[in-house]
C-alpha cells in the first residue's frame, strides 16, 4: 500500500508540472444522512465569468439527438431537470426518480478512436448527462446498461476553445454512486457506494490513493488547504462525512451547502501553470430523497431551489426553461418560473 500510495503521489506531482493549464475545475460530494436522507453537491469552476447557465426542464417522452456524425437518437422515459453551459451541454441535474448526474473536468481523458469497422452510434459528451439521466432510474441500471459500450464516446471543444475532456459520476436515492472515466480510449467505471467524492486531476485510482495517504496522517489534525484537484479531494471526503448526519432534509443540505462551500475556489484567483484552478461559478445540491434540486450562483445572494413533486413531468406537457443568465437577482422557489422553450441542441465534438 505504501509503495502505491509513494506512486500515485509522485504521479500527481508529475502531473502537477507538466498537465496544461485546464479551464475547469469541479468538485463532487454525496452526503448520507440518516432514515435515508441522500444528498449530492457539485461545485462548477470555470475560468470565464459568465457560462450561460439556465435551468432546464425536460418531461417524459422529449426526443433527444447526439448531434454527431453517427447519431444516437432516444426517448427519455424519465423527466428531468438540468443545469446547462452555453445552452448546449447539459452539465449536471436530477431527474424525477432522484438519479444524479455531474461533468466534471478531467484533461486525462482519452475517449475511443473512431475506425472504419466501428459502426457504433456516436455521442457528443455534451450530452452523456442527459443520456443518463432520461434513461436510467438508477446508479446499478446505468452501470450495467453503459458497461456494454453500445455507442461510442466523443468530445466536444468548448466555444472558449478549450478540450471537453470530462469523467462523470452518478449517484442515486439509495446512496450508490459511480464514476465513468475514458483512459487510453477504454471506458473505466468504479460502482459502489464508497465511491461519493470525485474531483479532476490525477485519474480517479490515483485519487482513491492520495485520499488514503491523508487519512493516515491528517483527519482531525489537519487537512491540504490548497485548491488543488487533490486537495478539495481529501477535504470533501473528509467533511461531507463529518458534517452533521441528520434526517432532516433543511440541516442535510445546508450541511451539503457548506461543504462544497469549502471545497470552492474563491473569485479571482487565478494561479498560472496550475491545472483545475478557477473561479466557482455556481453549485448545486440535489435532495435525492424528497426531490428538490437547488442551484445557486456564487455573485448571487440567493438560492433557487425546484420542488419536483410540484412539476409536471408527464409526456407531451412541454420543454420548459428557467431563465437564469442575466438574472442575477433572481432567488427562491422558482418551480412554478418555467416557461416553454424550444429544446437546445447540444454542442458538436471534434470527430
Amino acid at each position: 500500500m505504501k509503495r502505491k500510495i509513494a506512486a500515485s503521489l509522485a504521479a500527481f506531482l508529475t502531473a502537477a508540472i507538466i498537465t496544461p493549464i485546464a479551464a475547469q475545475a469541479c468538485s463532487r460530494a454525496v452526503y448520507f444522512g440518516l432514515e435515508g436522507q441522500t444528498v449530492t453537491g457539485r461545485t462548477m469552476d470555470w475560468f470565464e465569468a459568465d457560462l450561460g447557465t439556465n435551468l432546464w426542464l425536460a418531461p417524459r417522452g422529449t426526443a433527444r439527438h447526439s448531434n454527431t456524425s453517427k447519431p444516437l437518437t432516444w426517448i427519455s422515459k424519465y423527466g428531468s431537470v438540468v443545469t446547462t453551459l452555453y445552452d448546449g451541454a447539459s452539465a449536471d441535474g436530477m431527474n424525477e426518480r432522484g438519479l444524479v448526474a455531474n461533468l466534471l473536468y478531467l484533461p486525462e481523458s482519452k475517449y475511443p478512436a473512431a475506425i472504419a469497422a466501428d459502426t457504433r452510434p456516436t455521442l457528443a459528451n455534451s450530452a452523456w448527462v442527459q443520456y443518463v439521466l432520461d434513461n436510467y432510474a438508477t446508479v446499478a441500471e446505468a452501470v450495467a446498461d453503459l458497461r456494454a459500450e453500445r455507442f461510442r464516446m466523443v468530445a466536444i471543444t468548448a466555444p472558449t476553445g478549450e478540450p471537453g475532456t470530462v469523467h462523470l459520476s452518478i449517484s442515486d436515492a439509495s446512496g450508490d454512486s459511480a464514476i465513468f472515466e475514458y483512459l487510453d480510449g477504454k471506458l473505466v467505471i468504479h460502482h459502489g457506494r464508497q465511491f461519493q467524492v470525485m474531483t479532476n486531476s490525477p485519474t480517479f485510482d490515483q485519487q482513491q490513493a492520495l485520499n488514503t495517504y491523508w487519512q493516515g496522517i491528517g483527519g482531525t489534525t489537519f487537512l491540504p488547504g490548497t485548491n488543488r484537484a487533490s486537495d478539495r479531494f481529501v477535504r470533501a471526503s473528509f467533511y461531507i462525512n463529518e458534517a452533521k448526519q441528520s434526517a432532516d432534509p433543511r440541516t442535510a443540505v445546508a450541511a451539503v451547502f457548506s461543504v462544497m462551500r469549502n471545497v470552492s475556489v474563491p473569485i479571482g484567483i487565478k494561479i498560472p501553470g496550475q491545472p483545475n484552478i478557477a473561479d466557482t461559478l455556481w453549485l448545486t445540491v440535489s435532495d435525492q430523497k424528497n426531490k428538490v434540486y437547488y442551484y445557486q450562483d456564487t455573485k448571487s445572494p440567493s438560492i433557487v431551489w425546484v420542488d419536483f413533486a410540484k412539476l409536471d413531468f408527464s409526456q407531451g406537457s412541454g420543454v420548459r426553461k428557467l431563465q437564469l443568465a442575466g438574472n442575477p437577482d433572481t432567488g427562491g422557489n422558482q418551480t412554478s418560473a418555467f416557461r416553454p422553450a424550444e429544446l437546445y441542441k447540444f454542442m458538436i465534438p471534434r470527430e
